[in-house]
């Protein structure tokens, strides 16, 4: 069996933009998206994440809200996501990748995102790109190359984009909601849909989740050759345990393995 090639990227973490869908729908539910509820994510939460490919493991990742900061006078909080290869797969295509985003915690969009890539035989990959929520505008630097571009209102990026809908109210399963996002200079329409409940066993038991299609227009951090589909807790928490794309060869799973400052309610 090979492995597949540069186009895949086949190990990056689909949370970015596939586990932006977390939505909650065991709550009584408005019909649409309403105003930001409390947040359900804090300072210190860490989750890991085994990732296989078929049936080959093929690395871990980490989502994190490592730290709160102040930015122009502005209330921060930074987020954190790790992708590596496992030595067996670095033999063929390693990957040692990391993105950071600064969310605003009152208007939860983002104001700085930083990818550094590191993905097969390839150079090195460093972007970054700086928000002007205000003026939506966006200043996305690449090989030393600055360009700027207007970005939809509150519009969010590859990473903030998972924590964004933590600070939604629900909605009802089988309803759908379109979220902008900003991914390597274009913007993007996700289409988040609510397919339903279902109770799903993992590493770290068995939980009540819900299952979300995202509509995937692009490639996100996953590189992913269709859509994701993804089930979070139906918990307050709203954490995703279960990730499945597709990829140019095969599909790419992402299993909660680890679960720091966050508390998950497991079925008994």
């Amino acid at each position: 069996m090979g492995i597949p090639v540069r186009r895949s990227g086949t190990f990056i973490f689909a949370a970015a933009l596939a586990a932006g869908v977390l939505v909650w729908v065991a709550w009584p539910p408005p019909a649409t998206l309403g105003a930001p509820a409390p947040v359900h994510f804090k300072v210190g939460e860490r989750l890991t994440y085994g990732l296989s490919w078929g049936i080959v493991a093929a690395g871990t990742a980490v989502l994190e809200v490592a730290e709160r900061q102040s930015l122009s006078g502005r209330s921060v909080v930074k987020l954190v996501h790790t992708a590596r290869s496992n030595d067996f797969v670095s033999a063929f295509y390693p990957v040692n990748n990391r993105v950071e985003s600064l969310l605003d915690e009152e208007g939860s969009y983002p104001h700085h995102l930083l990818f550094h890539r590191h993905e097969g035989r390839r150079k090195n990959d460093d972007i970054e790109v700086r928000f002007d929520q205000a003026a939506h505008k966006a200043t996305v630097t690449k090989d030393g190359n600055a360009e700027t571009m207007e970005v939809p209102p509150d519009v969010q990026d590859t990473l903030s984009v998972i924590y964004f809908f933590r600070t939604l109210r629900p909605v009802d399963a089988g309803s759908s909601t379109i979220i902008h996002v900003n991914h390597d200079k274009k913007n993007y329409r996700l289409e988040l849909r609510v397919e339903g409940t279902e109770r799903l066993k993992g590493p770290l038991g068995e939980f009540d989740t819900v299952r979300i299609l995202a509509i995937m227009p692009f490639r996100g951090l996953f590189l992913n050759e269709g859509n994701i589909r993804i089930w979070v807790t139906n918990d307050a928490a709203r954490v995703p345990v279960l990730m499945k794309a597709k990829v140019i060869i095969g599909s790419i799973t992402a299993t909660l393995t680890g679960v720091e400052g966050v508390t998950l309610t497991a079925h008994p």
